[in-house]
């Protein structure tokens, strides 16, 4: 048909296909086409192609649609059948999310109490950087990766804090060297760290909840105890949620003290993971990697946190290997991103009126990524200002690293006869 290759029957085509196209799905554009092509008959499917620019492998598919129809409908509201359709890039390369999160973890920025997070890699760099893997995108499809992995790209950033600590990248690159090979020697590794101390009792909790419009939760005006409280508040007092977040198993245990938020505190925690959760999970473990903040409870330049871990290693018959995170970094604890985040967001706008709430409140803590969470209330007293002798400190048999020894060190069983 010499009159198909015509100007005019083009134009024809082309006029109705754009004013269907608006109010046509995927689905309806695919068989429109088909009918098309198929009434013109020989050429039909050249002519629809030019006039629409659907490719004549979709027109010819969906000619053989065009009679599956009849006999097996699609239901109206699906555009394509279970299985249809492009694969996803993830599906077509599983590793690709873990190799492009890999990519930026050095480089992230961001709150540590929200989910969302930033990287100062600009795509093109993250597409160069992929492409060297052997995995070849776009600079659209790495930002689609991105946003799936809860980041978003800032261009800001703290010069004035590497020029303070010129080491401070340096001491992340160490940091995740340790752990890629504590973790391919299957020993575990921990973040650990203090989340926010809470008031307990029907104070104000930042965020919102969904409830009945004009009904919100009615909470104390004063969120500080004062002589108008009854004697149960009072009696509440605080809640010290402190946690380890295993890297490995995408799994936390938060301890709820009661009392302070002392290196004791902190190692009995560690101490009550190792022996519910870690020793099951790593029955062979000879070592224990931990990441930890420079400062607070476990702080790099604190006595009592490293004859503590003496204490926990003796009995555990670990090496307990610490590194610490630079000064002013602390947010990039991955223990802040992965656990602490989610559990400020499962109980925004609840007050915590219990123990019991808040230990039920941070167990029911899930993500999509399948992160589970183990919480216990820590009654026990935890004394402040204890001071620990040069004699005691001597008796830490610690290894200091070359690399900064002063952030990063290994304490070693003194009953040596418990390591393999």
């Amino acid at each position: 048909m010499p009159n198909l290759q015509t100007e005019a029957l083009r134009q024809s085509i082309q006029s109705k296909y754009e004013a269907l196209r608006p109010a046509m799905n995927e689905r309806m554009r695919r068989l429109w086409a088909a009918a098309e092509a198929r009434a013109l008959g020989h050429g039909g499917i050249e002519a629809v192609h030019v006039a629409t620019g659907l490719s004549r492998t979709t027109i010819s598919a969906a000619i053989a649609q065009l009679d599956n129809e009849v006999d097996n409908p699609l239901p109206p509201q699906r555009a394509r059948r279970p299985g249809g359709g492009r694969k996803s890039l993830t599906e077509n390369e599983p590793t690709l999310l873990s190799k492009l999160e890999a990519l930026v973890e050095s480089s992230t920025r961001g709150d540590p109490e929200s989910p969302l997070r930033w990287t100062c890699k600009s795509l093109r760099k993250l597409v160069a950087e992929l492409a060297e893997q052997g995995h070849r995108l776009s600079v659209q499809s790495v930002g689609n990766l991105l946003r799936q992995l809860d980041y978003r790209l800032q261009a800001n950033q703290k010069t004035q804090e590497g020029a303070s600590h010129p080491d401070r990248d340096a001491q992340f690159v160490y940091i995740n060297q340790r752990t890629k090979a504590a973790q391919e020697r299957a020993q575990p590794v921990i973040s650990v760290d203090t989340k926010n101390k809470e008031l307990v009792g029907n104070y104000k909790n930042a965020g919102r909840e969904w409830r009945p419009k004009g009904e919100p939760q009615e909470v104390r005006v004063h969120d500080f105890l004062d002589k108008d409280l009854d004697f149960l508040d009072k009696d509440l007092g605080k809640a010290i949620p402190y946690g380890v977040y295993d890297l490995t198993n995408n799994a936390g245990w938060v301890s709820v003290g009661v009392d302070h938020d002392t290196a004791e505190f902190a190692v009995a925690t560690i101490a009550r993971w190792w022996e519910q959760m870690g020793k099951p999970l790593y029955p062979e473990a000879n070592e224990l990697q931990v990441m930890a903040d420079g400062g607070g409870s476990n702080s790099s330049r604190c006595r009592l946190w490293k004859t503590a871990l003496q204490r926990f290693a003796d009995a555990a018959g670990l090496r307990v290997s610490v590194s610490h995170f630079p000064p002013g970094t602390s947010k990039w604890n991955k223990i802040e991103h992965r656990m602490f985040s989610f559990i400020t967001m499962n109980w925004r706008g609840r007050p915590l009126l219990s123990h019991e709430v808040i230990l039920s409140l941070i167990g029911s803590t899930t993500t999509r990524t399948g992160l589970s969470i183990q919480a216990v209330l820590d009654p026990n007293p935890y004394p402040t200002r204890i001071k620990v002798s040069d004699v005691e400190l001597a008796q830490v048999q610690i290894e200091r690293h070359e690399f900064h020894g002063e952030w990063n060190y290994t304490i070693v069983p003194r009953n040596k006869q418990l390591v393999p």
